[in-house]
């Protein structure tokens, strides 16, 4: 059992009383020193991802001649708020909840929570893009393929009930994208991680449909959902000399309403009407603004008119959206549909509410009814993500 440095973190939280049945849709894993090492085919092993110390005593990815921090934002969970810089620099200044599945049901645990969708970190760019990217294609497939098989073996193989599994597949290739997300499919993953806004990160935009049609298709016929994190695909270009990590921070909700859009107006969820896209971290408040916006477009200007359904219809069926809480915007739940709305508790990062899931949503949720609260907190995401839910589900 690890020993935390008390100088670092906290004392270890008292396990919360469970109100509700929490499913938390937006959760992260910072990949252990050994995924690559074990996993990776022998041969291709000491050309992939390699932990690294630095001369200043950090540990870091190094891959196909760039270097990556630990984790995207910063693997905080359980620190002294007084300790909190961008970046843990090694393994012992992270909860070891961050890491190790053993130690992360623990920590779930204590916080009240049911199951989680864990996002990958820095060393996959959130979605399999880094691997994408590498100059030996060889290389970048076996390591995404070894990437999906330490989630699949050590993190939701031992706990089915617990942890939701999200692939990522290898975007370098069309062919073996698909096999991959197949192969996933095949053995249980029930969501792959794609970029927002591909783009960004040099990949074909949606409207290339010589590269994604086929994956698209192969996630509308294995009924994978699309999980589209915020900054996949990187943040909007700041001003010089401004606050960057502010700025980006601020802007999460302004990511995902422009990826949202871009992925509705691409027409897939058009073409494929059972097609399912997850919008992961970027909040509720901004959409019934984009649906009243899509309903205008078609009703007043006449922009949006073409389609044989109304866009902001397709919306509402084929897409979903989590928040840590939105405590303003929440009341905009029944525009959005409740049935859309699911709960994310984002350990280990900066935002996360862990320990304190629970009061944040009795706090922010209280007033709202029952049978709304099990559907946000719980049935939405068992639903979308055929994940099992306990015998009882709460509130009552």
């Amino acid at each position: 059992m690890t020993t935390l440095d008390p100088d670092l973190f906290l004392p270890d939280p008292a396990a919360v009383e469970v109100e509700f049945t929490v499913i938390s849709v937006d959760d992260h894993v910072v990949e252990p020193p050994h995924v690559f090492s074990e996993y990776m085919a022998p041969g291709l092993r000491e050309r992939g991802p390699q932990l690294i110390e630095t001369d200043q005593g950090h540990q870091v990815w190094s891959f196909d001649g760039q270097i990556y921090t630990q984790v995207g934002m910063n693997a905080v969970a359980g620190r002294r708020p007084e300790t909190v810089k961008l970046e843990p620099f090694r393994f012992e200044q992270m909860r070891p909840g961050c890491y190790d599945v053993d130690a992360r049901i623990a920590d779930m645990d204590l916080a009240g929570i049911w199951a989680m969708l864990n996002f990958p970190s820095q060393i996959t760019g959130f979605c399999g893009r880094v691997f994408a990217e590498a100059s030996d294609p060889e290389v970048g497939l076996d390591a995404t393929r070894a990437w999906n098989d330490w989630l699949f073996t050590e993190w939701f193989q031992p706990n089915p009930e617990r942890i939701i599994p999200c692939g990522i597949t290898f975007l370098g290739d069309v062919e073996a994208a698909v096999a991959e997300i197949h192969r996933n499919a095949d053995r249980g993953f029930v969501s792959v991680t794609l970029p927002e806004r591909p783009q960004q990160v040099g990949l074909p935009s949606l409207w290339e449909r010589d590269f994604w049609d086929p994956i698209i298709a192969a996630c509308a016929d294995t009924d994978t959902v699309i999980s589209l994190h915020v900054g996949s695909s990187g943040l909007e270009p700041h001003p010089a000399g401004s606050p960057q990590l502010q700025l980006g921070a601020t802007l999460f909700g302004q990511h995902s309403l422009g990826a949202c859009a871009e992925w509705l107006w691409s027409e897939y969820p058009l073409k494929h009407p059972g097609l399912k896209i997850a919008m992961s971290e970027g909040g509720i408040g901004w959409v019934a603004m984009l649906l009243d916006r899509l309903d205008n477009i078609v009703d007043r200007s006449g922009y949006g008119l073409g389609w044989d359904v109304r866009p902001a219809d397709v919306l509402k069926r084929n897409f979903w959206f989590c928040t840590i809480d939105d405590p303003s915007t929440i009341e905009t739940r029944h525009r959005i549909g409740v049935e859309n709305i699911c709960v994310e508790s984002d350990y280990p990062h900066g935002d996360s509410t862990w320990p304190n899931t629970q009061q944040v949503i009795r706090d922010a949720w209280g007033h709202i009814p029952a049978n709304e609260l099990r559907m946000m907190c719980s049935e939405n995401a068992a639903a979308l993500y055929r994940h099992p839910l306990p015998d009882v589900v709460l509130p009552r």
